[in-house]
């Protein structure tokens, strides 16, 4: 291939070899090889989220991501993560709505020091009072920080609570302020018992490691741990019956709404040309929205998201709209001519220059991430939890220039309705005024 030719991400189509395995106990297991670089990226995921809580102990599955860098009987507060730095590693978590994932990118040759970890403290972590009580402030201020204190936290936190009535998906990762103030340790280990096991487990390795190699090495440190079977929860949202809105007062020095429509989950081809709709919408300075209301100055953020392949949600989630006023601009006006706006779009539908544009953007983001060893074992291991198929990372880009104008304009059509809308509107208060309305949370 040509230099030149290498540079056009419509000549880049990456095949991700994927050999699995699965442990007598259930483990299963994903390796990636790829000898390019002699780094690998260990990946170790859990098959529980935020979705998996329930009503008194929403924020768990965050708080348990704390609590798993707090040692074991062997290693002291943080030194899981000292040792495999001072290796030359990257080390770090997070959690998401279906999901709590644990990785390190290092050397390839410290593989087996990074498993032998993972292994450790999956098997031998100190669970007490102090760590408890130590990471629960971290999550209450990490909490305070991202949401009471932010300027769109809490109207966000009360989009999705009032978008969904029966899924899960209604709460916050990080849980609720109260929830998070009544956990106990007693929680925390039925937790722990209940969802790190094998049956919940997926190890992913990436990078320069042999497929065996891989197989003996968690075999060796993960195979004697007793087996057990995956928890599949399946709530179904029952669909919108009329458009649902809120009102969030607080201390601000601007006016906004936040608007959700319900649309699809990971596993659904729909969610691609939802992608382009989006990046019409507010990708880039040539896109509708920035032309249209930030570019006159009629509002100072007006976007359009939704999560992408392989970040959406698991069961359908929510095509999401930004919209901060300009100083100046009534927020009823700047709302009507949103909508007007959209209508009509799913009136008259998108021209084919800008069809090819929104394509053009996201081919060309899917291919940084995929140049990025971590990356391509993440989108395999995540369409794997989420969708039941790794091998979808191979059609990501094949899926985004599949869509046509036509399904841009139908999927606008079917899920951007009124009756399918939640709008949260936040309105501006004084200091007096919030205070009389009670203590943010």
């Amino acid at each position: 291939m040509p230099p030149e030719a290498a540079l056009d991400p419509r000549a880049w189509n990456p095949e991700i070899a994927l050999v699995p395995f699965t442990l007598e106990n259930g483990l299963q297991i994903l390796v990636l090889p790829d000898p390019t670089l002699p780094v690998v990226s260990v990946q170790v995921h859990y098959a529980v989220g935020s979705r998996h809580e329930v009503p008194g102990i929403t924020g768990i599955s965050h708080l348990f991501e704390h609590l798993m860098f707090r040692g074991t009987a062997t290693l002291g507060p943080e030194e899981f993560s000292r040792r495999l730095q001072a290796k030359g590693g990257e080390v770090n978590a997070f959690t998401t709505r279906d999901h709590t994932s644990y990785f390190e990118n290092l050397p390839a040759e410290h593989l087996e020091l990074a498993l032998s970890l993972e292994a450790e403290r999956l098997k031998h972590l100190k669970l007490d009072e102090e760590n408890f009580e130590t990471e629960r402030q971290v999550v209450l201020s990490e909490r305070k920080l991202r949401c009471v204190d932010s300027p769109f936290g809490l109207v966000e936190e009360l989009l999705f609570a009032t978008a969904y009535t029966t899924h899960p998906y209604r709460w916050p990762i990080i849980g609720w302020d109260q929830d998070l103030r009544r956990l106990t340790l007693e929680d925390c280990l039925a937790f722990f018992r209940r969802h790190y096991q094998p049956g919940e487990m997926l190890i992913l390795v990436a990078g320069e490691a042999e497929p065996e190699q891989v197989y003996q090495l968690v075999q060796r440190y993960f195979g004697d741990l007793p087996p057990g079977s995956r928890e599949v929860q399946r709530v179904v949202e029952p669909p919108q019956r009329g458009e649902r809105r809120a009102v969030f007062k607080k201390v601000s020095q601007m006016e906004a709404l936040f608007a959700g429509f319900h649309t699809v989950g990971l596993g659904h081809p729909d969610i691609y040309p939802l992608m382009v709709l989006a990046s019409i919408l507010s990708q880039g300075r040539a896109c509708r929205f920035y032309q249209e209301f930030v570019r006159p100055g009629r509002a100072a953020e007006l976007e359009a998201e939704v999560y992408p392949p392989p970040w959406t949600a698991a069961d359908p989630d929510l095509f999401i709209i930004r919209a901060v006023a300009a100083p100046g601009e009534p927020l009823p006006r700047l709302e009507a001519d949103l909508w007007a706006a959209l209508a009509r779009l799913q009136e008259e539908g998108v021209t084919d220059p800008e069809l090819a544009r929104a394509k053009k953007m996201l081919r060309a983001q899917t291919v940084q991430g995929l140049a990025k060893t971590f990356y391509r074992g993440l989108m395999a291991a995540l369409f794997h939890l989420k969708a039941g198929d790794a091998t979808l990372a191979n059609r990501l880009l094949a899926a985004y220039d599949a869509v046509s104008a036509a399904d841009v304009l139908r999927v606008a059509r079917q899920y951007l309705r009124e009756d399918n809308r939640t709008v949260v509107t936040l309105k501006p208060v004084s200091p007096e005024e919030s205070q009389e309305l009670g203590p943010l949370f």
